[in-house]
């Protein structure tokens, strides 16, 4: 998973790198410090966003299982209570 990332990152900071230099009418390599630049903010973007991607699903589940706790709680715990009254 991170090595996808990484490769999507650096590829979309090259194609954003080469495409700026194109709608400028410049050689497309016209500098390649400013492609290794792209491509590593988009690696570290795509890393980053797979991080917090992997970090919303554990914060929702951890959510959905307080929600569930709290659910079962509410109805099923006030029933049984009903009844052994």
């Amino acid at each position: 998973m991170p090595a996808t990332a990484t490769v999507i990152g650096a590829l979309l900071g090259l194609g954003t790198q080469m495409y700026s230099n194109a709608l400028r009418r410049l050689p497309y390599m016209r500098h390649p410090w400013e492609h290794v630049l792209g491509m590593g903010l988009g690696a570290l973007f795509a890393n980053q966003l797979a991080n917090w991607d992997a970090r919303l699903k554990e914060d929702l589940d951890k959510m959905i299982e307080k929600a569930k706790a709290a659910n079962e709680l509410r109805y099923f715990g006030t029933t049984f209570f009903l009844y052994l009254v």
